[in-house]
Order: C-alpha cells, then structure tokens, then sequence
C-alpha cells in the first residue's frame, strides 16, 4: 500500500513538474532576447532522445503513467527550439529541423530492430546532450541565460523516474538511462550555479 502511495506520488509530481519544467528557461529567454549559454546542440540532441524513448515505450505497450510528460516535455523542447533559432536569426531552418525529426521519428517504428538499437542509443545520445550543454558552459564561463530552476527540476523529475521504473517496468535500458540522466543533470546544474554565483561576484567587485 505503500508502495503504491509512493509510486502515484513519483508519477503525478514528475508529471506535474515536467508540464512546468522548461518555462523558467522559455520565460529567461523570452525575457532576455538572447541565447548566451544555452546549447542549440545539446537541445537538439536531448529532443532526438525524448523522442526515441517515448517512442520505445509506446511500441512496447508499457504503462502511460511512466512516460506521460515526455510529450509535453517534447512540445516545450520544439518551442525553445523556434526560440533560439529566432534570436539567433536563423528561424528559417526549422522547417529543416521539423522535417528531419518527424521524419526520424516515422522511420523508428518501421521495424522492431531499429527501435531497439536506437533505445540502446539513447541513453549516449541524452549523455551527449547534457556533455553539449557543459562544454557550452565552459566555453563561455558564462551561465548567461541558462535557468537553474528548469535543470534542478529535470534533476529531480530523473530521480523520480528511477523509483519508478525500479517498482514497475523493471527495464534495465531504461534504468540506467535515468541514473546516468540524473548524474549528468546534476552535473549541468552544480555547473551552472557556479558561473552564476561567479558572474554575480564579478559584478559586486565592479
């Protein structure tokens, strides 16, 4: 029984947190006008990687529950996505991108073996992602407009995916995908808050 408490209360609040979980990151952007720190590499990586797995849980029939927010999460990725092109002046090749990711995404379910292999990719194409986003930040020792909140949510949102899947799916693939999403997000956040802090030191000695 409680158990079941426990999992209902993973689920819902990962749910919950994921349909918020990029705002804070949409609302500095929009507010800023800028991309400064935020990796259109590491976005697009971590799109293909919702994608693939979202996909993989669909075609294997497991329980909605355990992979629900990954839409919606894919719907904030695909706005950030029109977002920096936009301030980088380059809006123009999200037909590109629109054509390439829905046409990937048609391609995986084709046969069995091509959404197995590109599950086994997944978990390197997220790693890759998240490995984008920090070679971002230290390139540019600057935080800029990278949101703290969205990756301490993404943090938790990991975490709780790993009970999750421990307590019903039980699918390795899928478990250590989380572990190593839940270390690497961390990673980008402990990174991030300390070009912030650095950056507000700057400004306090100016």
């Amino acid at each position: 029984m409680q158990s079941d408490t426990l999992l209902h209360i993973a689920n819902f609040s990962t749910l919950f947190l994921c349909m918020v979980l990029k705002f804070p990151q949409i609302f500095v952007l929009m507010r800023a006008k800028s991309t400064t720190g935020v990796s259109l590499n590491s976005l697009l990586l971590e799109l293909i990687g919702f994608i693939v797995f979202v996909t993989y849980q669909m075609y294997y029939d497991y329980p909605p529950p355990t992979y629900l927010e990954y839409p919606i999460l894919i719907a904030q990725d695909v706005l950030l996505l029109l977002l920096i092109l936009r301030y980088n002046g380059s809006l123009r090749q999200s037909l590109i991108y629109a054509a390439l990711l829905v046409g990937g995404w048609r391609l995986l379910t084709v046969e069995r073996w091509i959404i197995d292999l590109a599950m086994s990719m997944c978990t390197f194409i997220s790693a890759a992602s998240k490995f984008a986003q920090l070679q971002c930040l230290w390139r540019s020792k600057d935080a800029g407009q990278v949101s703290a909140l969205t990756w301490a949510m993404a943090t938790y949102t990991c975490m709780a995916r790993i009970y999750t899947t421990t307590v019903t799916t039980g699918d390795m693939q899928v478990l250590v995908r989380f572990i190593a999403m839940t270390l690497l997000n961390m990673w980008v956040l402990l990174t991030v808050v300390y070009y912030q802090k650095r950056r507000r030191s700057i400004k306090k000695d100016e």
